[in-house]
């Protein structure tokens, strides 16, 4: 396990916290995370994060899902449990619809689910750290790893006090 230490720049309004992080980038500095209580649009694009890939796996999931659907009724209406019904043919994909999808549905969104909490690393028994506690109530917190020899702390504190910040505290996370 090792200590990583951060600096906190805790911010009273959001508004304060997106005009302050491509000022932050700019003076070359590079951010780790921006904690919220709620979304703001715009940040990720502030803080110069790619968009995901999440669709991508939500369409193949999906795929997935109908292919099984199909291949599910497919097999056990036409070759294991064949029924001829009003002299219907076994295989009539339009009655196979419903049931498509519901499965493309079903295996979407279980899929993506499995799929964020594997990318986002959120295991059982996962022990996160809370940088800090308010984020999750009214305070918007940037926060910036430090480099041991090549941050100077005072200029860092002294930018993220010109750029909004009410308060700057160091924090040091068991990793």
């Amino acid at each position: 396990m090792t200590n990583k230490k951060y600096v906190l720049g805790v911010f009273d309004d959001e508004e304060v916290l997106l005009h302050a992080i491509p000022n932050v980038r700019a003076a070359g500095t590079k951010i780790h995370e921006c904690y919220t209580p709620f979304p703001i649009h715009g940040i990720d694009d502030a803080m110069g994060i790619e968009r995901s890939r999440l669709p991508i796996a939500a369409f193949f999931l999906g795929c997935c899902g109908l292919a099984f659907a199909l291949w599910l009724q497919i097999y056990t209406l036409g070759y294991d449990w064949p029924m001829i019904i009003g002299g219907k043919p076994n295989i009539a994909l339009p009655a196979f619809i419903p049931v498509s999808f519901e499965l493309t549905v079903f295996f979407t969104a279980h899929g993506m689910v499995l799929t964020f909490l594997i990318i986002s690393g959120l295991y059982p028994k996962t022990n996160t750290q809370v940088m800090d506690p308010r984020s999750t109530d009214d305070k918007f917190i940037m926060a910036i790893e430090v480099k041991e020899g090549k941050t100077d702390m005072v200029q860092l504190s002294d930018l993220l006090r010109t750029n909004g910040a009410v308060e700057v505290n160091e924090k040091e996370v068991v990793s």
